[in-house]
C-alpha cells in the first residue's frame, strides 16, 4: 500500500512540475513585439455599398398596366378592351358554349384534379391520394 501511496503522489508532483513549467512558458510569450506603426494606404478608403435601384412607383405600375389594357393606344379604354381579356377566359370555361357558366363548368379544373387524384375510382381520397393534389411550390423570383 505504501508503494501505491508513493506512486500517486510522484505522479502528483510530477504533474504539478509540468503545469508550473507551462505556465511560466505561457507568461513569457504572451509579451508581444509592439505592432508596427500604420502605412498610409495609397488607394482611396472603400465607398460605401451602391444603392439598390429604386423601385417601380405605384403611379409607374398604374401607368403600366392602363397602357396594357388600352390596345388601341388612343389613351381611353372603351369597355370591349376592358372586357375582351375576361371574354376568352369565359369562353375557355364555358365547355358547352351556351354562354351561360354553370358551377360544373366553373369549377371544371378542380374536378379534374380530384379525379386525376382518385387512382382507385372510390369518389374519395385517401390521405395519400389527397396528397398529389398540393399546389406545386412558387419559383422563387430572383431579387437581383
Amino acid at each position: 500500500m505504501a508503494r501505491f501511496l508513493a506512486g500517486a503522489a510522484a505522479c502528483f508532483l510530477l504533474m504539478t512540475g509540468a503545469f508550473l513549467l507551462w505556465q511560466g512558458r505561457a507568461e513569457q510569450s504572451a509579451q508581444l513585439p509592439a505592432p508596427p506603426p500604420p502605412v498610409a494606404e495609397a488607394r482611396p478608403p472603400i465607398a460605401a455599398a451602391p444603392a439598390k435601384a429604386p423601385e417601380a412607383t405605384p403611379k409607374t405600375r398604374e401607368e403600366k398596366r392602363f397602357w396594357r389594357a388600352d390596345k388601341d393606344k388612343n389613351g381611353s379604354i372603351k369597355p370591349e378592351e376592358m372586357l375582351a381579356p375576361r371574354r376568352k377566359a369565359y369562353a375557355k370555361l364555358d365547355k358547352n358554349g351556351d354562354g351561360r357558366l354553370s358551377f360544373e363548368e366553373w369549377a371544371v379544373k378542380t374536378i379534374d384534379k380530384f379525379n386525376g387524384a382518385d387512382r382507385d375510382r372510390s369518389r374519395t381520397l385517401t390521405a395519400a391520394e389527397y396528397a398529389t393534389t398540393a399546389p406545386k411550390p412558387a419559383k422563387k423570383r430572383c431579387s437581383c
